[in-house]
């Protein structure tokens, strides 16, 4: 026997249900089909699914065709119960998706269109209520060509019709069809699981019309995808049954279930069970059949499993990524008085287990619980499945949109962990990813330098915790974060001190960072008569939405496009009343993009992050035997690994360099005495006269006695950091977002002047080490000194190591900004200048030589 698991899907109203029940029907799984809207549905099992007239939860069914057996798995319509829907794709081999014959493609149609897309699964699509549409299958079939895809062939007529509509899909159709006039129905079957084509057939659900083609379409063109001989399951749903057991519903990729097999698997609270399956349960509607063993294909739900979740991985299968689609509102949860808020949160996680998306969380401070919903009818759903299983009643807060933070340009965090006996450090690369990435972790640390083990678990802890932004407070998002480098003690590092550093580097990178905040977006379709569209535009652009052009449609008129959902969730409401109850508001989240008014909501919120010690960026380190604190922006300077960005400004060079690098002040100035401190605190006790080493004036002071005074070195040089000071100064970076090789000849310029007014040797160094094969160039200028790195010597290392050749016998100052160059420099006995003193001396020499010539 073939076994499919065929899932329903489509936006609110299109049918969905009925078309279930008429497929039951026409196959004699049931004798009598309920409506809806009469509240006897029979796969609506819940009362409150009854009462409200739509689906809320995941409901199976089985039937069978010849040899194929189907499981059914109806899911929700409405929007705000759309995470349900998105869980059960994960576990589908087709989907039939229902088009309203009267409404056409919809908001939430398209988005269920990407999800099915972003999760491989075939689709033949279901064109109901054709007895009520004023619409013809020729123009249908042409909207979801031009609003789905071009590959929707009608599948509902003759076959020689199928094939030539279907030879357009791919060459390889194509080819085959030119040359013998049809196509084999395998390759039908092939390009349909391959979502090469996308049968569809139009009909009536309620009145049985178009049902026989669909289950002809299901059987002649669906395949049964490969099966592995081990065992594997992913879980898909949690739930209860009416006396309060805990069901785990899976779908069996491979191998057999048995009853009182034992399974292992990682919880949510990333622990290791074992556990024995006690029993194995097969649904249809509210009536199951008990059952010792299930085998590939088939869905199930088993009890004993005490700890899976929505999304697990059980055997041979690995868990399910993120959902696609979050909840984008907020709710505090207003308890009765008589209800302990530990009492409440134990329920509460129950019905999360369920609902993974509800993101139930517990305020220390304000001894609150907050949930997060999709919409208000979700809400209304919550607060009497709360009732109904719990028994009391609550209440909740007008809400609150959720934020989402991300980052502008690519930023090194470093976290260091270092109390008595303790030790940890890690560094990582932190990147900004496309709109609705979500989050992506990796590794590109050698294990030379960091063991396997100690890496797999950084991984961990990265994965382990909802990381929050500096600005709002609010989880991030759309970031790659690849640990990069890391250091561990052989006898004093433990599991959790990377944990600390791993959470530590997360946070100071994003302290670091150029912080984007993000808000939730709706798409909105909103029908309104004709003369009230100018009151709708109007209202759509002062909620800082966008709209395309109007389409009149009779005395009708309809507005597409996109607006913030913070300002748009109570206009519902409003529509109804300025159009007098002939508008209709659809609205379905397309996921976050930039806040239209950040500073506004960031004052609003109040996150204070320094006041946030359970999310600190600062690190601790160790001296003296106890351990100290070092502030999250001096960090890069005390670190004990090489910062693997010291580089901010690497960049090919036909691109444009400024883009790619932090500003200059993305690290604070820090004076001698406080480098010299950090120095000697990382790298250990300098033994020489602190007095000697750090004077800037060319010869040494008098001493009274009979001290013999040193002679004058014989030359004093000034290293200059090329790249470094173009991209610290204002005016050479303005030239070099033209043109690099502009503000390079605007420095040499600069230079040779300030040479030759101040008589000393002017060394220009600029990086070369990413071209291949380079050797180190030196080229004379008028009188300046240009060298090109060789290959893979950085400009740091450069002067690094020739201003420690030439301080044997001359004065050294060094040019820079670069904070590890700064400190290196200072050990060697160097002299540094900043980017921004050096700027203000050279505006002095250029003003004296002006002053001379003028003179």
């Amino acid at each position: 026997m073939k076994q499919l698991t065929v899932g329903i899907m489509a936006h609110v109203d299109a049918g969905k249900t009925t078309l279930a029940e008429a497929m039951l029907f026409q196959t004699g799984e049931i004798r009598k089909r309920g409506r809806v809207d009469h509240g006897d549905s029979w796969l609506d099992t819940n009362d409150i699914e009854r009462s409200r007239g739509i689906t809320v939860f995941a409901h199976q069914a089985a039937l069978t065709l010849g040899d194929t057996v189907v499981t059914l798995l109806d899911t929700p319509g409405h929007v705000d119960f759309s995470a349900e829907t998105e869980r059960t794709m994960q576990v589908l081999d087709y989907a039939i998706l229902v088009i309203s014959g009267t409404d056409g493609v919809q908001s939430h149609t398209r988005t269920l269109w990407k999800l099915l897309e972003q999760y491989g699964v075939p689709v033949i699509l279901f064109v109901n209520k054709m007895d009520l549409s004023n619409r013809t299958e020729t123009a249908l079939l042409q909207e979801l060509q031009g609003r789905l895809s071009q590959n929707c062939v009608q599948f509902d007529t003759d076959y020689t019709a199928v094939c030539e509509h279907s030879a357009a899909a791919t060459e390889e159709l194509m080819n085959v069809y030119f040359d013998t006039d049809t196509l084999p129905q395998v390759m039908l079957q092939n390009a349909v699981a391959a979502r090469q084509i996308f049968p569809v057939c139009f009909g009536a659900a309620r009145d049985l019309k178009g049902v026989e083609s669909l289950l002809d379409i299901l059987t002649t063109y669906a395949q049964e995808p490969p099966r592995t001989a081990e065992f594997g399951a992913q879980v898909f749903k949690i739930s209860a049954d009416a006396k309060g057991n805990r069901l785990t519903y899976l779908k069996l990729r491979g191998g057999t279930l048995h009853n009182r097999d034992e399974i292992r698997y990682i919880g949510a609270d990333h622990t290791e069970y074992s556990e024995k399956i006690t029993s194995i349960r097969f649904y249809s509607g509210a009536k199951y059949i008990s059952a010792e063993e299930a085998e590939a294909g088939a869905v199930c739900a088993v009890t004993g499993l005490t700890s899976a979740y929505a999304g697990c991985g059980l055997g041979c299968c690995t868990d399910t990524h993120e959902a696609l689609l979050t909840p984008v509102m907020r709710y505090r949860v207003l308890l009765p008085e008589r209800i302990l808020p530990q009492e409440a949160m134990n329920h509460f996680q129950t019905l999360e287990a369920e609902d993974p998306q509800l993101h139930v969380e517990w305020d220390a401070r304000s001894r609150a619980i907050y949930v997060h919903l999709m919409g208000v009818v979700q809400l209304e759903v919550l607060t009497k499945m709360i009732a109904s299983r719990f028994g009391y009643d609550v209440r909740f807060d007008s809400g609150a949109v959720t934020y989402r933070e991300t980052i502008a340009e690519p930023v090194e965090g470093v976290g260091h962990y270092e109390p008595l006996r303790h030790y940890a450090e890690v560094h990582l690369l932190m990147e900004p990813l496309p709109q609705g990435s979500g989050l992506q972790y990796g590794t590109r640390c050698s294990e030379d330098i960091l063991d396997r083990n100690w890496q797999r678990l950084i991984l961990t802890h990265l994965q382990e915790k909802t990381h929050i932004g500096a600005l709002t407070g609010s989880p991030i998002t759309d970031m790659k974060i690849t640990l990069v480098s890391g250091k561990a003690h052989l006898k004093h590092t433990e599991g959790g001190d990377f944990r600390q550093a791993t959470y530590r580097a997360v946070r100071q990178g994003l302290r670091s960072a150029d912080s984007i905040l993000l808000e939730p977006y709706y798409d909105f379709t909103l029908e309104i008569p004709s003369e009230c569209v100018g009151r709708a535009m109007t209202d759509i652009q002062q909620r800082a939405g966008q709209f395309e052009p109007p389409e009149i449609l009779g005395e009708t008129a309809v507005l597409t496009g996109s607006t913030p959902v913070s300002t748009f969730h109570d206009y519902a409401a409003e529509v109804l009343s300025y159009t007098k109850g002939r508008g209709a508001l659809s609205l379905t989240v397309s996921g976050y993009r930039r806040c239209h008014n950040p500073e506004a909501v960031v004052e609003q919120i109040g996150y204070d992050a320094d006041s946030d010690l359970e999310n600190s960026a600062d690190s601790v380190f160790c001296e003296h035997g106890a351990g100290y604190l070092v502030n999250w922006q001096e960090v890069p300077f005390a670190m004990h690994l090489p910062a693997v960005l010291p580089h901010r400004y690497d960049f090919a060079e036909e691109e444009s360099p400024a883009e790619y690098l932090p500003k200059t002040s993305a690290y604070p100035s820090a004076g001698d005495d406080e480098l010299m401190a950090i120095y000697e605190r990382t790298y250990g006790k300098i033994n020489r006269d602190k007095p000697k080493t750090m004077r800037r004036n060319k010869t040494a002071e008098l001493i009274e006695g009979s001290v013999k005074i040193p002679a004058p070195p014989e030359k004093e040089y000034l290293l200059v950091d090329g790249y470094n000071i173009i991209f610290a100064w204002d005016s050479l970076k303005a030239l070099a977002k033209e043109r690099l090789e502009f503000a390079r000849d605007r420095l040499l310029h600069l230079l040779q002047n300030y040479q030759g007014y101040q008589k000393c040797e002017v060394i220009l160094v600029f990086d070369a080490y990413k071209i291949k094969g380079h050797g180190t160039e030196i080229e004379r200028h008028n009188g300046v000194s240009v060298v090109y790195t060789k290959e893979a010597e950085t400009a740091d290392s450069y002067i690094e190591r020739v201003s420690k050749q030439l301080l044997k016998e001359n004065r050294v100052r060094v040019a820079t900004s670069d904070a590890l160059e700064q400190l290196i420099i200072l050990g060697n006995g160097a002299m540094r200048i900043s980017a921004r003193e050096f700027e203000a001396e050279i505006h002095a020499v250029e003003q004296e030589i002006r002053a001379l010539i003028g003179g």
